[in-house]
């Protein structure tokens, strides 16, 4: 039998002080995601991020929790459960987080219980990034050497450019557009530290050397984070007929200055003050709505826009467990991936 690992990124068990201070812990103690040297990497973590951080995040989080917990986790297990039935004959579908919990260990406990012999993991990140995508894959391999010795595995890489996941995020996104008319839309991605995108560059000299460094995939910028998300959003905009003066790229979640531009906080304002009145806001980084979108964007960006003059900002509903995305994540499982050496 073959099992289908899909992994996220993680949520706290509850929206309080506590559960987000040992969330945050785990989190930000990966290297991969503070690439920090680790006396660095503790200060920052313990005299400056987790004093502070756990009760205001904790707050935003009381604001878009559900009765059924983090939407992180309510979407996660919804797609988990969808994708099973679609796929019920071929594959054993778990749902993995790569902090917090359900953990990736008890996940793929489960699917080896169940006596799955050939192992898919599919990180639910669009595009590739050190911080998200190969911490989860180290993270799978360093398991499956521990626990599961022998397991022939393989991951799909990042789908930023499948058409499965375009069409599902354009199938979304259409009605909203069609309905709120906005005269602009803004593609929002997660931000990365400028350092992180450097790391990915293999040469040293294409990264961020002119404002067009990442107006096309070529073969210096493939394994570029912010590459493809101008990619995803290039792609989307063509299926949504968005000619290029409506819509425009952002990155959001910043911490620190040196993070890749431009940032969506500051775009968002900017728009509201040039005169647009209705933006509409996409995060194709984002698989599933959680706090980046349902706070940041949906809450806090849509008080920045209206107290600058905007008068309406719709967030588009990300992909969650809408059944083109079950039909394309049970197509990429399908479609095999890269050996998990």
């Amino acid at each position: 039998m073959k099992g289908l690992l899909l992994v996220n990124l993680g949520t706290p068990d509850a929206p309080r002080a506590p559960e987000v201070r040992r969330y945050l812990r785990e989190f930000l103690s990966d290297p991969l995601v503070i690439d920090l040297s680790p006396p660095a990497r503790w200060a920052l973590l313990q005299l400056v991020i987790l004093p502070f951080r756990p009760s205001r995040s904790a707050e935003a989080y009381r604001k878009i929790w559900t009765e059924g917990g983090s939407p992180l986790l309510v979407h996660g297990r919804a797609l988990a459960e969808a994708v099973a039935k679609e796929l019920a004959a071929e594959y054993h579908v778990e749902l993995g987080m790569r902090y917090g919990s359900p953990s990736v260990s008890s996940a793929l406990a489960a699917l080896r219980g169940r006596g799955v012999e050939e192992l898919t993991v599919l990180p639910l990140y669009p595009q590739l990034s050190l911080s998200t995508t190969q911490s989860t894959v180290e993270r799978v391999k360093g398991l499956l050497t521990s626990e599961w010795p022998g397991a022939r595995a393989k991951w799909v890489p990042p789908f930023y450019a499948s058409s499965g996941f375009l069409d599902a995020f354009a199938e979304v996104a259409r009605p909203v557009l069609e309905s709120g008319r906005p005269e602009q839309v803004l593609f929002s991605f997660h931000g990365l530290p400028v350092r992180q995108l450097r790391r990915m560059d293999p040469g040293g000299k294409h990264c961020l050397s002119s404002p067009s460094c990442c107006e096309r995939i070529s073969e210096a910028n493939r394994g570029c984070y912010r590459a493809q998300a101008f990619e995803t959003a290039r792609r989307l905009a063509v299926r949504l007929e968005l000619p290029p003066d409506r819509y425009g790229v952002s990155f959001q979640s910043r911490f620190g200055a040196r993070w890749i531009e431009p940032f969506t906080d500051v775009r968002i304002r900017a728009l509201a003050r040039s005169g647009v009145g209705r933006l509409a806001v996409v995060c194709p980084a984002f698989v599933a709505d959680c706090l980046e979108t349902l706070e940041e964007i949906g809450i806090r960006g849509r008080e920045s826009f209206l107290a600058e003059g905007g008068r309406e900002l719709t967030l588009v509903p990300s992909l969650n467990a809408h059944p083109a995305w079950v039909r394309a994540v049970a197509e990429l499982a399908r479609n095999g991936g890269e050996p998990l050496q």
